[in-house]
This record gives structure tokens, C-alpha cells and sequence, in this order.
């Protein structure tokens, strides 16, 4: 964690990017759910979205600057309560996950829903998730005090969280990669769920193939990147209010 440095007018411009783009994919809940990205050298302080700001309307000016070591109280008062609870004890326990995506999608939360929530390999795109997504089945309410810490013990060497009866999270060094991966995560679940209702037998792909496949997909570094940079010339000429 040592020499990390995030140009803060950048960071606040992701963030507020990734914000806008999950409106679009309408992967959002409206004011709900958040996305954190830690800017000091120990992974301490973070931004993270305000309380009441609609994710299609999110400007990087919007995002508020917090140190997981204080409480909400201290420091603002539009910090929404689970926001603050699980993205402080995240950071706090886990400073590794420099940026933290939070969501409810549609298909992931359905998936979230049922007995077995794991997302198996059944295309290239699920493939991506063989044997790298963190299960919890523990639900136990809403993300607040011990369940925030709770659910900051569970990520391991994870990348990708299912929150069992939640929803998912992902974490990564950067806002492209956390996004990137909650957006292909999304589109995995959509593919198995409308597979599922089709009745018919899944083709599975193999353990072999799938870790291969997944090998393949780290291997992709600057395709999240890349991924972002689209997304921002889109913004830029449609919404360039974003960067305010």
C-alpha cells in the first residue's frame, strides 16, 4: 500500500462516471447503494457518494471525502447509515480494496435470492467468475454495525462479493476495474437466470476450460481502462456536467 498516489480531481470524475453509467445500465436503485474509492496512501480515506443525490445526476464536486476512522457524525450530514457502515468497515478492514462498488441489479440480487447464490461457468462472460467470487449466505438484516463487519471479514483474495439475500459487490485497485467487474458480473447473472427459465439442461463449462477462461480474462489489464475512457468521451459530450 506503500507510495500510492490518486489525483483526486480524476478520482471524484470516475467515480461520478461509473455513477452516471450504472443509471444508464440502469443497474441502480436510484439514491441507493454506493461506490467508495480510497485516495490516501493507506487506504484510509475515501470518497464516497453523498445521501439523496440520484446516481443519473452524480458531478464529481457531489462526493464526499471520509476517513474510516471516524464516524459519520464527525464529518457529514448526508452520509447515508449503510453506506457509511459497510464501505468504513471495508476499508478499514480490507485497504487493499482500494475502490468498492455496492449494488442491488436485478439479476445479481435474484440470484442473491436463491438457496445456492454461486454463479457457475456456462459462458465466457461467467467464466470470468470461476472460483473468484466470495459467498455469503449469512444475511443477517440490513448492512449496519456487526453485519458491516461482518461482511468486511468475508472478502478474502476475492474480487467479487455475492451478498447472499443483498446483492453483490466488487472491489479493485481502480473505479474501472471494481465497475467492470459489477457490470460483467451483472450480465453473467442475466445470461444464467435467463438460461434457468428456459427449462432446458445447462451446458456447463468444464473446470479446466473455466479457469483457463478466467486466467484469460485477468490478463485483459487495460481493457477495464478502456472500458472507462468510452464511457467518459459518451459523458463528455452528453452530460460534461459530470466533471463539475
Amino acid at each position: 500500500m506503500s507510495n500510492i498516489v490518486v489525483d483526486l480531481d480524476e478520482a471524484r470524475c470516475d467515480l461520478a462516471a461509473i455513477f452516471r453509467w450504472t443509471a444508464r445500465e440502469n443497474m441502480h436503485e436510484g439514491i441507493a447503494n454506493h461506490f467508495s474509492y480510497a485516495v490516501s496512501d493507506d487506504g484510509q480515506q475515501f470518497l464516497m457518494n453523498p445521501y439523496g443525490v440520484h446516481f443519473s445526476k452524480m458531478k464529481a464536486s457531489d462526493l464526499l471525502l471520509l476517513d474510516a476512522h471516524k464516524s459519520a457524525k464527525e464529518q457529514a450530514d448526508n452520509i447515508d447509515p449503510t453506506a457509511w457502515a459497510i464501505h468504513g468497515a471495508m476499508h478499514r478492514n480490507n485497504p487493499q480494496a482500494r475502490c468498492i462498488v455496492h449494488l442491488h441489479t436485478h439479476y445479481a440480487t435474484a440470484l442473491s435470492a436463491l438457496k445456492d447464490p454461486s454463479l457457475p461457468a456456462i459462458d465466457q462472460t461467467t467464466c470470468r467468475y470461476h472460483n473468484r467470487v466470495a459467498i455469503d449466505t449469512g444475511f443477517d438484516g440490513m448492512g449496519l454495525d456487526d453485519e458491516a463487519e461482518r461482511l468486511s471479514t468475508l472478502l478474502g483474495n476475492r474480487r467479487t462479493m455475492m451478498m447472499g439475500s443483498h446483492g453483490l459487490m466488487t472491489v479493485a485497485e481502480t473505479p474501472s476495474l471494481a465497475f467492470d467487474l459489477a457490470y460483467h458480473f451483472e450480465r453473467g447473472c442475466r445470461t444464467y437466470i435467463t438460461a434457468l427459465s428456459s427449462g432446458m439442461p445447462l451446458a456447463y463449462v468444464s473446470d479446466d476450460v473455466a479457469e483457463k477462461t478466467a486466467s484469460q480474462w485477468e490478463h485483459y489489464d487495460t481493457d477495464q481502462e478502456a472500458h472507462l475512457t468510452a464511457i467518459r468521451t459518451i459523458l463528455d459530450e452528453e452530460e460534461p456536467e459530470y466533471r463539475h
